[in-house]
Formats: structure tokens, sequence, C-alpha cells
């Protein structure tokens, strides 16, 4: 089993941008979170109960965004799914992964997933945590079994999961479960099983591949305005049809390497541009530390990181891709 801890140092270690809050939506569903360079915006499901008592409303704007990225590791569901989506905006400020686009059908956009996979899905036993609208519809295809913390109809309670996942043929895994610190041990439950990590809370990292993760189906955002005032009115399901499209990207041990080839390459040049700038700003005269110290460290961290990744996976398929 991977460190339970691993995930969350992942997601920190790509937040390491000097990116800062422009704005910060906790709507009825949905958490969004926007970069001041408009380049960013990142999704995380909002938590499922009203508060009243939220300490920082009103003071996140302006704020760099690793400070709210560190609420990943709090245990108050409200500050984890700001930092979700904090940490998605940085990640979605880069370009997306090679993926197949997902085009949504009119009357179930939120279900693209499941039809993109149904062919594959017919008379398997199929696990999905956490309840999709509509996702009843696939009932007499499969043998399917839905979990949820609140269960409701044919549902059965999370609980089930020690059970279910580890003899499931497919598993449907709401990216959610990574703010809610369910995630590692979901992952761990369904190893033997096709793992599917998936809605706009998914993270785009080639990593997730070493928890078990087989594809992720996260969001392309198409329409940040249309996307932002469906959050921001209660949109639910709506914002399938109305912001945003689903990508499924395979995580094949050579799908995983090349992708975290292009990472490492590009936290490297990120990593030589703020050496390059420390050793101008102490030519220049200055006496103080140099002013990005903290990011240059955190890039570091991430580099290594993702040297460590890249290692794992390669002594593990890396004659097999035939990748150098």
């Amino acid at each position: 089993m991977a460190n339970p801890k691993h995930v969350y140092e992942l997601l920190l270690d790509h937040c390491s941008s000097e990116a800062v809050v422009d704005n910060l939506l906790i709507g009825l569903v949905w958490t969004l979170c926007k970069t001041q360079d408009q380049n960013g915006i990142g999704l995380a499901m909002s938590p499922g109960h009203a508060t009243r008592t939220l300490s920082w409303s009103g003071s996140l704007n302006g704020k760099p965004i690793t400070d709210l990225a560190a609420w990943i590791l709090d245990w108050n569901p409200y500050q984890a799914a700001v930092a979700m989506a904090a940490i998605n905006s940085c990640i979605n400020s880069r370009p997306l992964p090679e993926s197949v686009v997902l085009q949504p059908v009119a009357d179930h956009a939120n279900l693209a997933v499941f039809d993109y996979f149904l062919p594959q899905l017919h008379h398997k036993k199929v696990v999905v945590i956490g309840r999709y609208p509509g996702i009843e519809r696939y009932q007499d295809l499969m043998q399917l079994s839905i979990l949820e913390k609140q269960p409701a109809a044919d549902d059965l309670p999370d609980s089930a999961c020690e059970f279910l996942l580890p003899n499931a043929d497919w598993v449907f895994l709401t990216a959610s479960s990574i703010p809610n610190k369910t995630f590692p041990r979901l992952a761990e439950l369904a190893w033997h099983a096709k793992t599917v990590l998936m809605g706009p809370t998914v993270p785009w990292l080639p990593q997730l591949h070493e928890f078990g993760v087989d594809y992720l189906a996260g969001v392309e955002i198409t329409d940040p305005a249309a996307l932002y005032h469906t959050a921001a009115q209660g949109g639910g399901v709506k914002i399938f049809s109305q912001g945003l499209r689903y990508r499924i990207a395979e995580l094949t041990p050579s799908t995983s390497l090349n992708w975290l080839k292009q990472q490492i390459a590009d936290c490297a040049s990120e990593r030589t541009q703020l050496k390059q700038q420390m050793e101008s700003w102490y030519a220049g005269g200055q006496s103080q530390r140099f002013a990005k110290t903290k990011l240059l460290e955190r890039v570091d961290a991430r580099l290594s990181r993702l040297d460590s990744s890249y290692k794992v996976l390669w002594d593990q398929y890396g004659k097999q891709t035939g990748i150098n």
C-alpha cells in the first residue's frame, strides 16, 4: 500500500506557483477557485451540508493559492473542498494530458463516463462510490452496487466498501474521496479492479497510477463564464452541459511515463529560471534572502518527487514500454 499521505504531498507539490486567488465561490454543489491570471480554474464538490460559522468568509480573494492549498490536510470539509479547488486551479493552468474527449448526451451529460465504458461493463461486478443522478438506467446491464454516505433507495452504506471492492471487476470512484480523505483506503481496496477516478474534482496527475487508478475521468473547462454562473446559481449536473465536458486519460505505464517525463522537463525548466533569477538577485548586490526562496524550495521538492515517481514506474514497466 502507498503511504496514505503521499497523494496529498503530490497535490501540494503541484500547487507551488505564485498564483493568487481572484475569486472563490462555494456553491450549493460545486466549489470553484479562479486565479488572478485567469489561466487557472479549479473545481471540487462542496460539502453536503450547510454551515453558518465559517470564520474566513469574505477574506480569501487576493490570498496566495498556496495558503488555501495547505487546507487539503485539514479535516474541516469546507476547508478541504476549498483547498482541492485551489490545487486544481494550479493543475488546470497547465496543458491537459492526451485524453479522449467525451461529447455529452443531452438528457444525461453527467453520465457520459459510464456511457463510454458501458461496452466493457456488461454483466460485470461494478461498484460506484457516490450516487450519480440517473445512474439507475444501467441497473439491468451489470451487477451494479452504489455506495453512499447517506444511502437512499437501493444504495448501500459506504462501510460496504470493505466487502465489495476487493471482489469488484470495475470501480468508479468519486474524486471527492480525495478531500474527504477516504481515497487512500478505497484505492487500496479496489487495487485488483479496473479503477476509474472520476468527476470535476479529479486532479490531472499521472502519479495516481501509483495508487492503482487505471483511468482519470476528469473535466475540461470549455466556458468559464457559463460554468461560474451555473455553479453560483446552484447548478449540479447542469455544469456538464454548461461550461465543461469530460475527458478520459488511460493511465497505462507508457502514458504515465511519457506524462511524467514532460512534467519533469517543465519542472526542471521552472527550476532553472528560478536559479537564474536567484543568481541575478545576489549579483545585483542584494544582501537579503532571495525573494522567491520558498517557491524554489517547493519546485525542488516537486522535481524530487516527480523523479521518484518516474523511477518507480520505470523499474516496474520501463523495458515493456520501450521508453528511453
